[in-house]
């Protein structure tokens, strides 16, 4: 039977990937390798524990040995690489952890991947590597990189690596870069997550600036299915652009997110805004939905009524990760704003 390696499979995106897939390829073991750092969480996946082709195992993807350890008793068929610090404010309260998971665990992998002989290596980035959009126009897969935050420069380095890999050593290499994702399990830190919890708790919803920063969003449902139809469908040493083609001002989602939970708008508090913060993405698919047949199926309104659905019904999951370490960043992020 194939194997699949999927790293960061215990975060937001990532344990939503592990599940589709592991529905959708019966033929194929996954082998999850998680960190767990703050945003790893387990309990995500508790509906998959069972499954006798699921495996986990701890680890850090800067860890070479390790890493190739791993490779030598699977010999992965195909590797996907969602392990990374994602969070912008992070990236900019300490860059380094975003230079070492980000970059050197990018390196890590590709080496492994070189040496066992991988048939399918798939990068998953992000629409902030381009940078930041004026009022109209879109990001297409020709878009100049251009980042600018930590983060964003982290992920485009990592992306270049990979072309670089695929250029010169040959490795069957591809890139998906998605817009923001929402759903469940997303970290509490996230605006959509934050907005939502912080109105069932009737706190203060912090927006950035004069809240007029614009996101595309798409479901991390329909992001899975379109990494799903890349990793079996892309051409190899391509870039793919996934959004979900809903362009929304960040005062306009967090309004829309109170009026759901039937909650006043006077919950919006306005705070300094986010040092360097890009001030609107669009993500242009024509590329994949024309090549792979790919197009989201959430509209955004259901998607969010859902969302906000699953955390009504989950409080117990994000109680949880509240109670820890995450009340001390919230408490350097936006209390003291």
């Amino acid at each position: 039977m194939k194997s699949i390696l999927i790293t960061g499979g215990a975060g937001f995106i990532g344990s939503n990937f592990v599940r589709y897939f592991l529905y959708h390829r019966p033929d194929i073991e996954v082998i999850n390798l998680d960190k767990l750092t703050y945003a790893g969480n387990l309990e995500s996946l508790r509906d998959v524990e069972e499954n006798s082709r699921y495996h986990f195992y701890q680890g850090d993807i800067t860890d070479s040995l390790f890493v190739k350890r791993l490779f030598h008793e699977w010999h992965f068929d195909w590797v996907v690489n969602f392990a990374a610090e994602s969070h912008v404010d992070r990236s900019i309260l300490g860059p380094q952890i975003f230079i070492e998971t980000n970059i050197r665990g990018t390196m890590t992998l590709l080496e492994a991947c070189r040496e066992f002989g991988v048939e399918r290596y798939l990068q998953i980035s992000t629409d902030e590597v381009y940078g930041s959009l004026g009022t109209t126009g879109k990001f297409t897969e020709e878009t100049p990189i251009s980042p600018n935050s930590p983060y964003s420069a982290s992920k485009a380095s990592a992306d270049f690596l990979v072309r670089a890999w695929g250029h010169t050593f040959g490795l069957p290499v591809l890139i998906t870069r998605c817009s923001n994702n929402y759903g469940p399990y997303q970290f509490p830190e996230k605006f959509i997550p934050l907005m939502i919890i912080n109105a069932l708790q009737d706190k203060e919803l912090p927006v950035y600036g004069d809240g007029r920063n614009v996101r595309d969003w798409i479901h991390v449902e329909d992001h899975c299915q379109g990494i799903l139809a890349v990793l079996e469908k892309g051409r190899t040493g391509e870039v793919y652009n996934m959004g979900g083609g809903n362009e929304i001002e960040n005062i306009h989602l967090a309004e829309a997110i109170l009026e759901k939970l039937g909650k006043p708008k006077s919950l919006i508090k306005f705070v300094k805004d986010r040092p360097g913060h890009d001030r609107r993405y669009a993500i242009d698919s024509t590329k994949i939905e024309t090549e792979l047949g790919w197009k989201p199926a959430h509209s955004f309104d259901e998607g969010l009524t859902d969302t906000i659905n699953w955390y009504l019904k989950n409080e117990e999951w994000w109680k949880r990760i509240i109670s820890g370490e995450y009340k001390d960043y919230y408490r350097i992020q936006y209390e003291s704003r």
